[in-house]
């Protein structure tokens, strides 16, 4: 009898390994950082669907306001921890690289309202707008997680979409080669 509740036991302990190896696995590529570079060649890029957002301050931010800057399109939420890491980056690149060129726009993809986006922007003190999607817009199910970062060149068209958190200078690397473009 002995025997056989050891042998369970092991067996237990294996498949709490496996499952605990497979969670850390899949923790570790969820979080793994995304490297700089891997720009869509300028001819192989498609233009950025026309965006038209309601900010939380009020009034309307529009993408075709914004041709000739590099866009830095930031999807995230208050819930989402990876937007918490993330956010003082982008705030960093807005003051930075604003001058240069650089517009940088947070859609807030929180549905509680927008007492918890508001507090989130008052707490980083976001300096660049934060607007909100359309209701029904189906860019909030066309995600496949959040944070998800779309980087839009100079014209208009999309030059790299990220999903999951981007460290600070893996997106300052690839909006200084959008920069860069003429």
């Amino acid at each position: 009898m002995e025997s056989r509740v050891d042998g369970r036991r092991a067996r237990w302990m294996q498949y709490g390994f496996a499952v605990l190896g497979t969670v850390l696995l899949v923790f570790a590529l969820a979080h793994q950082p995304r490297r700089s570079g891997g720009l869509t060649p300028v001819a192989a890029r498609r233009h950025m669907p026309e965006l038209v957002l309601e900010q939380l301050g009020g009034g309307s931010w529009r993408l075709a306001e914004h041709r000739g800057q590099v866009v830095l399109i930031n999807y995230w939420a208050s819930w989402c921890s990876p937007c918490w890491e993330e956010t003082p980056g982008l705030i960093r690149l807005s003051q930075e690289l604003g001058p240069k060129g650089l517009v940088v726009v947070g859609v807030a993809m929180d549905e509680g309202g927008r007492d918890k986006v508001k507090d989130f922007a008052e707490k980083f003190q976001v300096p660049y707008p934060v607007v909100f999607p359309a209701a029904m817009s189906q860019m909030v199910y066309g995600m496949e997680g959040l944070p998800t970062t779309i980087l839009v060149d100079r014209n208009g068209k999309v030059a790299k979409t990220y999903v999951g958190v981007v460290r600070e200078r893996d997106f300052r690397a690839d909006v200084m080669a959008l920069l860069a473009e003429m």
